[in-house]
């Protein structure tokens, strides 16, 4: 099948770079903001952020658009229905990434660290940010897994 040979790869990269990415924000970059003094980790949270956006939600929606492609032209309908819930993982994941974690990246980037709200510390972001974060992951990654196997199932 001819959608499965283009799609699949997509799906495979997208997804794996997307896990990638944010497996080095929970492992490395998450860790390294909570260790931070506030001027320095306001600083650093608007510098990495200007390197994951646009990267990371380009590659959540290229394996997004190819598993909700899979899952309507690939057969058996198991196959299909894995493609379908690797989707709504990603869906799940998004979903974290716009309602929880864009908007603290958005305020964030508005923070001059020399001129911290006086309730910083009621505001500081960074354990809700990993918290959050830890949950698109783990999203991500439950999304990969799936791919994976669904992968392994069609080449048998």
């Amino acid at each position: 099948m001819d959608a499965l040979r283009i799609l699949l790869p997509i799906a495979l990269l997208g997804n794996g770079l997307a896990a990638g990415g944010l497996m080095i924000a929970v492992l490395g970059g998450a860790p390294l903001l909570l260790s931070l003094p506030t001027e320095r980790y306001i600083a650093t949270h608007q510098f990495m952020v200007t390197r994951f956006d646009p990267f990371m939600p380009a590659c959540m929606v290229a394996a997004l658009l190819c598993d909700i492609a899979l899952a309507v032209v690939v057969h058996p309908a198991s196959n299909a229905v894995l493609f379908g819930l690797g989707a709504l993982l990603l869906v799940g994941a998004m979903a974290v990434s716009l309602l929880k974690n864009v908007p603290i990246n958005r305020w964030i980037a508005t923070v001059d660290p020399q001129a911290l709200p006086a309730n910083w510390a009621e505001l500081d972001p960074r354990v809700r940010w990993s918290a959050w974060n830890r949950v698109r992951t783990a999203l991500v990654l439950a999304a990969l897994a799936v791919l994976v196997v669904n992968t392994g199932l069609l080449l048998h």
